[in-house]
């Protein structure tokens, strides 16, 4: 009964790729957080920011008031950075791996099977159709393969100076699981948000200033590293400089571009380094 929600919330998130595929991808959702509320995974509370999303996507639309839509915006990053931190009630998201060491000298690992962040990745990719510029597969391949490459090279060297993570080959027997969850629900709401909505919107916002892209970039990435706070400054650090590298792929090759440089990143770290980081270094 656990697994019923996500063997349609998973499909939804490639589902909602793809224009085509948009009714597909709700219909999944629908199924999928239905039969959540049914395990108990989701209260009656969770549909006040469902809700919400909804009369935000609404305020949003390019057909409303201009001032309708500012609100509108005002309050999906409000309930963006609620959902991202878990605050909102009625969200009993599933713990699937952990606590659990990968390493002997890591910090314990614990994985949960969220219902309240990935809803911020859906809505944008439901609503904002311009979150994902649509580019040539060729030119987004490329893209992200040199924004995964660049990105794992540099933030990884850095993790390794700052005494964070070191060399530690592993196939952990949940790594299947991981891998969906890292990719469909957590790379994905993640670079939507930040490369997306956060970068792509300033871009759009300040189109008419030269340096209008350079700005977009560098905000985002403050933002993202700002997000890992809670690891500490030198977590922060590695956000920013993960986020540029993630905005570079975003830039020239789209969201696809961003998602696989990001996600790069992780996989390379999870199976090849210390996960999630050394105990020495301090709890995240």
């Amino acid at each position: 009964m656990l697994a019923i929600p996500w063997i349609a919330i998973f499909p939804a998130a490639l589902a909602a790729w793809s224009p085509a595929f948009r009714w597909l991808s709700l219909g999944l959702l629908v199924i999928g957080y239905s039969a959540a509320l049914v395990n108990g995974q989701l209260d009656p509370l969770a549909v006040i920011p469902v809700t919400s999303l909804l009369f935000v996507a609404y305020a949003v639309s390019p057909h409303r008031k201009r001032y309708l839509q500012y609100i509108g915006h005002a309050l999906f990053l409000v309930l963006a950075i609620a959902l991202n931190m878990h605050w909102l009630p009625g969200f009993h998201n599933p713990r699937v791996i952990g606590p659990e060491r990968f390493t002997v000298d890591a910090v314990p690992f614990t994985m949960y099977l969220n219902l309240d962040k990935p809803l911020v990745g859906f809505w944008l990719l439901l609503v904002l159709p311009w979150t994902r510029p649509l580019l040539k597969w060729r030119v987004a391949l490329k893209a992200g393969l040199g924004g995964m490459l660049m990105t794992t090279a540099i933030c990884l060297l850095i993790a390794v100076l700052f005494g964070l993570v070191r060399w530690a080959p592993k196939w952990p027997s949940a790594s299947w699981l991981w891998l969906l969850n890292n990719l469909l629900l957590v790379t994905l709401t993640e670079e939507a948000l930040f490369r997306g909505y956060l970068q792509g919107g300033l871009s759009r916002l300040l189109s008419q200033y030269r340096y209008a892209d350079v700005i977009a970039l560098s905000v985002a990435a403050v933002l993202f590293g700002l997000a890992h706070f809670a690891g500490g400054w030198q977590w922060v650090v590695l956000g920013c400089v993960a986020g540029i590298g993630y905005g570079l792929a975003y830039r020239f090759g789209g969201l696809g571009a961003a998602i696989f440089a990001h996600f790069g990143l992780n996989v390379t770290h999870f199976f090849l380094f210390t996960y999630p980081m050394l105990q020495s270094t301090g709890p995240l």
